[in-house]
Parts: structure tokens; C-alpha cells; sequence
């Protein structure tokens, strides 16, 4: 995500939130750099775009005002612009209780997909291919959201994931890391598939630490 990007997603996130309003005013160049701590080009960038978009409006020597609220966003929108680490934290919730209902609903059919992703995985740790790495440790815990038996939960956990999914595209992977958790991977495949939720659970926690 670029550092325009970030100061867009910011200024519409204080919009939605209410503490910028409509018709008023956005803080100075100035204050805005040294509030997103970027230049000044940045800035003129991001301004431009949210302009063209029609949610800021610049009027020439009295600065730049908010044109419209934002509109009603999709759940991967509004996810798009949060923190991370907020982010992150609402996953990890979501994945000990998906584990939970895994272990009680999967079929054999969910578990031999979870294992093929786990193949997948294995196969990019030992060609060198961290992209591909990353793409099928996404896929392995959706198929575990599927086993979970409940739609719901698995459609909130791919929302979340579409968002992980751009985290792992800013970042130089790591395959010394990704094949380092390997292990834990196919453990945690493996006390699906027998039911042990205790330590499917205590897995999904040592899995979360490591982020991959």
C-alpha cells in the first residue's frame, strides 16, 4: 500500500467516524504531514485523489473542506482501512473458535483440502516461493473456516483474510519462517481430524504468535 494510500484511508476513516463533518474544513498541509508524518507531495497526492473521488473539494485560498460522508462501505472496505494490528487481533479470535467448531463439524472431504493446501505449502517452502507460500497458508486456514461447518463465520473469516492477504503482499516474506511453522501446520491438521481440540487450539495459538 502506497503512503498516499494510507493518509486516503486515515482521512476517511476520521469522516466516517464523524470527526471530520461535512462542509468542514481538513487540517493544513502542514499539520497533515506532520500528523501522518510524510511529505508534502504525499499529501497533495492523496488530497487529489479523495478531490476527484468527490469527498474533499480544495477551494483555492480558503483550503480544503470535506465534500460528502462516506457511504455505506462493504465489510472488506472498512476492514481495508483499519489498523493491522485490529485487524489481526479480531482474526485470532475468529480462528480459536473456527478450530473449536472444526474439530466437532469437518467432513472427510473438508480435511483432505486443508491437507492439499498443506501440500501446496510445502511444495513453495522448498522451491523458494514465498508468494506462493503465503497464497496457500491463506487458503489452508480458509478450508479450516469451511470445515467450521458454519457459512457465517467462514464468509467473516475470508473477509478478514482478504485484508491479511494484502499485509503478506507489503512484506518481504520470510521462507525461513514460513517452512519454521510447517510442522505446526500439519499438526494442527492433524488434531482436526481427530477431534482434539485442546491442542488444536493450543497450535492455532502458537501459529497466531508467529504470524505465519
Amino acid at each position: 500500500m502506497k503512503l498516499s494510500d494510507k493518509v486516503i484511508n486515515a482521512i476517511k476513516k476520521d469522516i466516517s467516524s464523524g470527526k471530520l463533518k461535512k462542509n468542514e474544513k481538513i487540517p493544513a498541509e502542514p499539520e497533515l504531514m506532520d500528523l501522518y508524518q510524510v511529505g508534502r507531495s504525499t499529501i497533495r497526492e492523496a488530497i487529489k485523489t479523495l478531490a476527484i473521488s468527490g469527498i474533499l473539494k480544495v477551494q483555492q485560498g480558503s483550503g480544503t473542506f470535506v465534500a460528502s460522508k462516506i457511504k455505506d462501505e462493504s465489510l472488506t472496505q472498512r476492514l481495508r482501512r483499519a489498523e493491522f494490528d485490529d485487524i489481526n487481533a479480531v482474526r485470532s479470535l475468529l480462528e480459536i473458535e473456527i478450530v473449536k467448531l472444526a474439530c466437532a463439524q469437518h467432513t472427510t472431504e473438508d480435511m483432505e483440502r486443508v491437507k492439499l493446501q498443506l501440500v501446496q505449502r510445502q511444495k513453495a517452502i522448498d522451491g523458494h516461493q514465498p508468494k506462493k507460500c503465503a497464497e496457500a497458508d491463506i487458503a489452508f486456514h480458509i478450508g479450516i473456516a469451511k470445515a467450521s461447518g458454519n457459512p457465517v463465520l467462514s464468509d467473516l473469516y475470508q473477509n478478514f483474510t482478504a485484508v491479511i492477504r494484502d499485509f503478506f503482499s507489503e512484506r518481504e516474506e520470510n521462507i525461513e519462517q514460513f517452512a519454521g511453522n510447517q510442522q505446526n501446520h500439519e499438526a494442527l491438521a492433524a488434531a482436526i481430524s481427530a477431534k482434539n481440540q485442546e491442542l488444536a487450539e493450543e497450535l492455532t495459538r502458537t501459529i497466531l504468535q508467529n504470524n505465519y
